[in-house]
């Protein structure tokens, strides 16, 4: 099987509260990007293995890998040869890595017909990563709690372009933009921004409160965020924590 996971971008994020479990409650609505992908392949083998083409850690580490060790624990499934090609960014705030775990689980379910429920990969995804569970259905979702309670969201761009981009050798720290973020609740939140709202209204109203912290420290990502506008985005953010940055552009706009 060969399958394509996707990027995602964040409209909106707000940090709201530190957990007593040390995760952060937050809100956002998670949006996938088609355009940008790895390229995933699975099939079924002898013995279990792993390669990863573009990726600077153990591939045994990898959250394929984990997410395959974990179906073969709950669903005794057999061995499989996984091959990725990563071409989405790293470090980026683009969950390329959630998505890969994401559509391994999927490949996994139909490879080995387990007949899984979307609610039950779901459950098997949020075991491996905050933001995983999004990509089992892979279209435009609230998230919330740390980001993986889910529920469904009207798609907000269908006349819109989403263009993104990253800052030439920058990466940004999860672990490390957490903890410099400063919890609190907005108001208007960002459901109701992006409910009420049109894309040309955000602005000056929709927030990542990553780049209060992080864009002192990586000005080339606050300067590419700029650029969008200049090129004629209706709005643009960091996405994530960062570094990448994301620009959206009306399709209607004339050229």
């Amino acid at each position: 099987m060969i399958l394509y996971p996707n990027a995602k971008i964040n409209l909106g994020l707000n940090v709201i509260r530190k957990r007593e479990d040390g995760f952060h409650e937050l809100q956002t609505l998670f949006y996938p990007v088609k355009s940008l992908f790895d390229i995933l392949d699975i099939e079924k083998s002898e013995r279990f293995s792993i390669e990863i083409e573009g990726a600077d850690w153990p591939a045994e580490k990898d959250l394929c890998a984990k997410a395959f060790h974990l179906m073969q624990e709950r669903y005794g499934i057999g061995e499989v040869r996984i091959r990725l090609k990563k071409q989405i960014p790293t470090g980026a705030g683009l969950g390329g890595g959630s998505a890969d775990c994401a559509f391994t689980i999927k490949a996994l379910n139909e490879l080995f017909e387990l007949g899984l429920a979307e609610k039950e990969m779901e459950e098997v995804a949020g075991m491996l990563g905050s933001d995983c569970a999004f990509f089992i259905k892979n279209r435009p979702q609230w998230g919330e709690g740390r980001g993986e309670i889910l529920s469904d969201a009207q798609d907000y761009l269908k006349d819109y372009e989403i263009v993104v981009e990253m800052p030439q050798g920058e990466k940004v720290s999860t672990a490390q933009a957490y903890s410099k973020i400063k919890p609190r609740q907005k108001s208007p939140s960002v459901r109701d921004i992006l409910s009420l709202r049109k894309p040309e209204e955000w602005k000056d109203l929709l927030e990542n409160d990553f780049e209060e912290s992080v864009f002192p420290e990586h000005p080339k990502i606050a300067q590419l965020k700029e650029k969008m506008y200049e090129k004629g985005a209706v709005y643009a953010s960091m996405s994530g924590s960062g570094a990448a940055v994301f620009g959206i552009f009306s399709k209607l706009a004339e050229k």
